[in-house]
């Protein structure tokens, strides 16, 4: 039995869980989730819980079991709190500059500002004074593949570490040339 995958979801109040036809979906404050549940894969709601179970030890039912659960447990988590994602702009003149909550304007060093637009779902904020971009949404996926596209415009430089980073993310320096 999946360590993970026998677990139960337990589900937060102010959120509502509804399992049919291959399909559950989950509703809360900050919007609802529409998940598809594979064959042999059965999800049941049980008083405050979600329990994920599967037809029989077959490998890829193993396999499909624990990740199941994990993505209904990310769908639950994603519709009463949210995620939320943090990257850091570093370099003089590197900045940006929010023209909506899904569009953001970027100057990285380039000969031209970069516009990145980001999918529906995903909201994008700015915080000038330390240059921090947030990005937030309801689906955990949605939002690591936007701050990942956005720290893919200017990857840190490994010998100056100017371009844009996730908050806290280590970055060991290069020594650069020895000069005379």
């Amino acid at each position: 039995m999946s360590r993970v995958g026998k677990s139960p979801i337990p589900i937060p109040a102010g959120v509502q869980v509804h399992v049919g036809n291959g399909v559950v979906q989950v509703k809360g404050a900050k919007g609802s989730v529409l998940h598809p549940v594979p064959d042999g894969i059965d999800v049941a709601v049980k008083g405050a819980a979600v329990l994920v179970t599967r037809s029989s030890d077959e490998g890829r039912f193993r396999a499909l079991h624990g990740l199941t659960r994990a993505l209904l447990a990310n769908a639950i988590t994603g519709v009463s709190v949210g995620f939320k994602r943090e990257l850091d702009i570093v370099g003089v003149g590197y900045k940006a500059e929010l023209k909506g909550p899904q569009e953001m304007s970027f100057a990285l060093g380039y000969s031209h500002t970069v516009l990145y637009r980001a999918p529906e779902g995903v909201t994008l904020a700015y915080d000038g004074k330390a240059n921090r971009v947030t990005v937030e949404g309801i689906d955990k996926q949605k939002v690591g593949q936007v701050a990942a596209e956005i720290r893919a415009l200017r990857p840190p430089d490994p010998y100056k570490g100017k371009g844009v980073r996730y908050t806290g993310e280590p970055l060991k320096l290069k020594a650069g040339k020895t000069g005379a």
